[in-house]
């Protein structure tokens, strides 16, 4: 295996090492930037062309012309796999970054000899850092709480627009942390309805059916949608409506859905068990139906991450604590 990965930069493709963002660009200026994140399965992305489309959407919103077209920008994806081939084995899946920035600051033009433009980069990076976390969760399930800090109002910056000014999950984050060490945030708005998680969005069970936070308030994560398509064939009824934390105390099942991880069972809330505190039938089956239509065991594949993480990070002389996904 390779340990030398390419990343895309401004119309380059450097290593790693190289791709360095000045100081004076406005994403670590101001947070003024969209992204996108996306997975592999079998290395082959998912649902690579609605996650780019979805960062254009928001980068019209926030005027930011990055000078690619969507097609450009999907070229340079795969042309950026193809680059990194060799530095992932066959067994390995990957996550794959998108981030666009404004660029540097008119203020501090004088620096830049060839005038401003935006940044714009795409990464991969191997997904047994952040799954091999995760193994564990999808049999015994996490504890969702709901913490002081909301969600921001769509009113003042709309959710939809994934950006990183999100320094309101970072004190989700740590909130959730003081209340229990390892419980994920569930956030709400200004009503007092659950919105989402800090990077993923939330589902209950009640009865056989579906519900999930509605739209407004909320990024329409694209496992979200991937949940509700599979419900579809499935013939499970989905609500998306308002949600209270009197629903989930009286929910059969709970669970959150990201990118990299799909659905993870949420078998306490707020101290409480949420059910019978049991992974409940309705995730297993809806993961298993994922799982059948992307050609991967996801839980198998968490586990197996998490065997081979010691020996992964031993080759590549990583530390060995890694970045929890949840």
């Amino acid at each position: 295996m390779a340990q030398t990965r390419k990343v895309y930069f401004n119309g380059r493709y450097v290593e790693e090492s190289e791709a360095r963002v000045s100081i004076f660009d406005s994403a670590l200026m101001y947070g003024d930037m969209c992204f996108e994140m996306t997975r592999t399965y079998k290395h082959k992305p998912f649902r690579l062309r609605h996650h780019i489309e979805r960062l254009y959407a928001g980068l019209k919103i926030a005027e930011i012309d990055c000078g690619l077209t969507i097609d450009d920008m999907e070229k340079a994806t795969y042309d950026l796999m193809e680059h990194n081939k060799d530095c992932f084995t066959e067994d390995m899946d990957i996550q794959i970054m998108h981030n666009v920035s404004r660029g540097p600051l008119p203020i501090y033009e004088s620096v830049f000899e060839h005038g401003l433009e935006p940044t714009v980069t795409i990464n991969t990076w191997p997904l047994i850092t952040h799954m091999a976390g995760s193994a564990d969760k999808y049999e015994n399930g996490i504890h969702s709480v709901i913490v002081p800090q909301q969600s921001v109002p769509a009113r003042i910056l709309d959710p939809k627009i994934k950006n990183r000014s999100r320094m309101f999950y970072q004190m989700a984050n740590l909130q959730a942390e003081r209340l229990e060490p390892g419980a994920s945030a569930l956030l709400t708005d200004e009503d007092g309805f659950i919105t989402e998680g800090t990077g993923n969005n939330f589902f209950i069970v009640k009865n056989g059916e579906l519900y999930t936070p509605e739209g407004r308030n909320i990024l329409r994560g694209v496992s979200r949608g991937a949940v509700i398509d599979i419900a579809k064939e499935l013939g499970i009824p989905c609500h998306e409506t308002n949600l209270e934390t009197y629903d989930v105390n009286a929910a059969d099942e709970a669970f959150i859905t990201s990118t990299t991880v799909f659905a993870v069972p949420v078998t306490r809330f707020n101290f409480q068990p949420v059910g019978d505190g049991k992974v409940g039938p309705m995730v297993k089956s809806i993961t298993d139906a994922f799982s059948e239509q992307v050609g991967v065991d996801i839980v198998a594949q968490a586990k197996q991450y998490k065997n081979d993480l010691e020996s992964y990070q031993k080759a590549i002389q990583l530390k060995p604590d890694y970045a929890d996904c949840l």
